[in-house]
């Protein structure tokens, strides 16, 4: 039973300083402006029928673009597709971004390199 008490203590005491920490956001005029500014832009969408999306689209309309084109710029190369393969005699699963899998080799070199790709079982970004 003491042990259901010390529970309750504690969260008593947990209560207490989140209640706290909540006046004391209640009272930061950094949030009241920032609630003041959410009240009024979804005013500003419920008025002109906008979604979320929409807004973001119009402020950032080529957000893929500007993203995609970064690591091009740096020099970096794109990233290869994730393979997999599963084995239909073993049922054993090879994920890889290359062809230099110990396991796939050794596949390819038991079987034939066509009847391995045909075990491919899909390709990730």
């Amino acid at each position: 039973m003491s042990s259901i008490l010390n529970d309750y203590v504690q969260l008593e005491q947990q209560l207490k300083q989140v209640q706290a920490q909540l006046e004391k956001l209640q009272n930061d005029d950094r949030l009241k402006s920032e609630l003041e500014f959410k009240s009024k832009l979804e005013a500003l969408m419920t008025k002109f029928e906008k979604s979320p999306a929409d807004v973001i689209a119009l402020l950032d309309p080529k957000p893929a673009a500007s993203t995609k084109a970064a690591p091009a710029s740096a020099g970096g190369r794109r990233k290869r597709k994730l393979k997999i393969y599963k084995n239909p005699n073993t049922g054993e699963v090879v994920e890889t971004r290359g062809g230099n899998h110990k396991t796939l080799k050794a596949w390819k070199e038991e079987f034939d390199s066509d009847t391995v790709e045909s075990w491919l079982v899909r390709v990730e970004e």
